[in-house]
């Protein structure tokens, strides 16, 4: 099936200030591939029978890299709702936990918050053999991470790439012909997307997380 993701804006390529950005544009996703990157006017009348998911006055990105991911998801627990302790990750909840079962579902829980910030590639590294199962099983783009070395005590990471980074130095890849549909839709802010803003994430064409 192919699937016309229109917005206001789209930016194939963020990182590269040359990159023609597309006003009223649109991404043709088929099954888990880009098709066509362009203005959604041209795109619809060469596919009408194109599904369409229109994001309004939305920003659509490539989707972005967490660069903590080895903090957030192989030390610091993130709770389960019905254990009623809030739903922020708790520093250094895992370290000296043995238990995989307790760390792989901690590990989804953090991969799922992620997705609601526009996440789809993570790095690690992930030495629990628990945490590397739910990364591959999440389909979110597993990358190496840097060279072990001392944590910080205490430090959990970022879940929302854009909290700390620029939109440019957040993303993951690009939108281009012929690659996996890995993107996500935000909110529009003054000069770029919002922080916190995320209304949709797309990864390998699926919509794997919508803001109600």
């Amino acid at each position: 099936m192919l699937t016309l993701h229109r917005a206001a804006l789209v930016l194939p390529d963020p990182a590269d200030p040359t990159a023609p950005s597309h006003a009223d544009g649109a991404v043709l996703v088929r099954g888990e591939l880009i098709e066509a990157v362009g203005p959604y006017a041209e795109l619809a009348a060469a596919h009408p029978a194109a599904r369409v998911r229109d994001w309004g006055d939305a920003l659509l990105t490539p989707g972005l890299r967490n660069p903590d991911g080895h903090r957030l998801l192989e030390r610091a627990y993130h709770p389960d709702p019905r254990e009623g302790v809030g739903e922020e990750p708790v520093p250094d909840g895992l370290v000296g936990e043995a238990d995989g079962t307790r760390c792989g579902a901690s590990a989804r829980r953090g991969l799922q918050r992620m997705l609601g910030f526009g996440v789809t590639a993570v790095a690690g590294p992930f030495e629990r053999v628990s945490v590397r199962t739910a990364v591959a099983r999440s389909g979110l783009t597993a990358l190496p991470g840097p060279a072990s070395g001392p944590v910080d005590a205490g430090a959990v990471g970022v879940l929302d790439p854009l909290a700390v980074l620029p939109l440019a130095a957040a993303v993951h890849g690009r939108l281009a012909v012929g690659g996996r549909a890995d993107f996500a839709v935000f909110a529009p802010g003054a000069d770029g997307p919002l922080a916190g803003g995320c209304r949709a994430t797309v990864l390998g064409g699926r919509l794997v997380f919508r803001r109600r």
